[in-house]
């Protein structure tokens, strides 16, 4: 079956690694409502059962834990790879097992793609611009990437994943999409992975002092997972001839310090802002040139950062008051 009969089919294999993750269980939440047979893949080092607890009963989703970096044999039509731990607290946890995740997985992942002929998808990052010299960041810009730092087994360990990807589809014509995913977040974002937004809104909810790097002036373009979820779909659903990479977010820009008084005036909060010192090559700028994407899919993000903050904020208030212990108040890792 051509991908493009898979496509009008209405049983569709697919297998999401990173399936009980952020990005990943809201994913599988589409996937499963449109039909699709999905294989659930996780490890389980920042994905949660949780997050997919509601998809178990479902007759058309299936969960196993497995890590990419070991081979898998399975049959399915399609494939998104989304497995990689994201945010710098648990990227550099285990930086040699998150670049292994990133080179490794990606070959066991294309390997199965390759036998099974299968289309893949591949989640890259706005990582992969580094500390960028032009703005905003345009598929064609090269990067500016320290090839030995902190943050490198990410950024570097994304950068041979698209390789690999590439390489795949020139020596073997293998249907692939690469997509760069910038500051994505919303509801099911893990509470302890230190990434900016949940790190001020739990520290809002809290009273807490609101830690912001340097002065604050940096910035991010935040996409609200729901529009994320849609223009990965839409994107898989492309011909051929369509691989990216795309760069796929919100062009919004804010600085970090606009987040931080947006999300204290959200919350009602009475928390001072607290400055600590930037960390090592934490990116001053990160904005996505959505010309290429929109151009190609006709799409654009619909929801604004005040409406999706007001969401995000309400699930992590409600984990907050059944009593979920939450530990991501300062961290010195950066943001993602």
């Amino acid at each position: 079956m051509s991908s493009k009969d898979k496509m009008k089919s209405s049983y569709i294999r697919t297998l999401v690694t990173g399936g009980a993750g952020f990005l990943g269980s809201h994913l599988c939440d589409k996937l499963v409502a449109a039909g699709h047979d999905v294989l659930c893949l996780d490890n389980f080092f920042t994905g949660s059962k949780g997050n997919i607890a509601h998809l178990l009963k479902k007759s058309n989703f299936e969960l196993i834990r497995h890590d990419v970096t070991f081979p898998l044999y399975v049959e399915v039509d399609e494939i998104y790879n989304l497995a990689c731990p994201a945010s710098p607290v648990h990227y550099q946890f285990d930086p040699v097992q998150t670049t292994k995740t990133s080179v490794h997985g990606a070959i066991n992942m294309l390997g199965l793609a390759k036998r099974l002929k299968a289309r893949i998808f591949q989640a890259s990052t706005s990582e992969v611009y580094g500390d960028p010299e032009i703005h905003p960041q345009t598929e064609e810009y090269w990067g500016n990437v320290n090839p030995i730092g902190i943050r490198s087994c990410y950024d570097e360990g994304k950068r041979c994943a698209e390789t690999l990807f590439f390489d795949y589809r020139r020596q073997y014509d293998l249907s692939i999409k690469v997509g760069r995913i910038f500051n994505t977040y919303g509801p099911r974002m893990h509470p302890d992975d230190g990434r900016v937004v949940s790190n001020f809104i739990v520290q809002a909810l809290q009273n807490r002092p609101i830690t912001i790097f340097g002065e604050g002036n940096q910035t991010r373009s935040f996409c609200y997972v729901d529009d994320l979820i849609d223009v990965i779909i839409l994107f898989m659903q492309t011909p051929d001839s369509l691989t990216g990479p795309l760069n796929l977010g919100n062009s919004s820009e804010f600085t970090i310090r606009e987040l931080a008084e947006l999300v204290i005036d959200l919350t009602g909060s009475q928390s001072k802002l607290h400055f600590e010192l930037l960390p090592e090559d934490d990116p001053k700028q990160r904005q996505p040139d959505l010309t290429k994407t929109t151009s190609a899919l006709g799409w654009a993000p619909k929801t604004t950062l005040h409406e999706g903050l007001v969401k995000t904020i309400h699930y992590f208030d409600q984990l907050l008051q059944k009593g979920v212990e939450i530990n991501n108040c300062s961290t010195d890792k950066g943001y993602s």
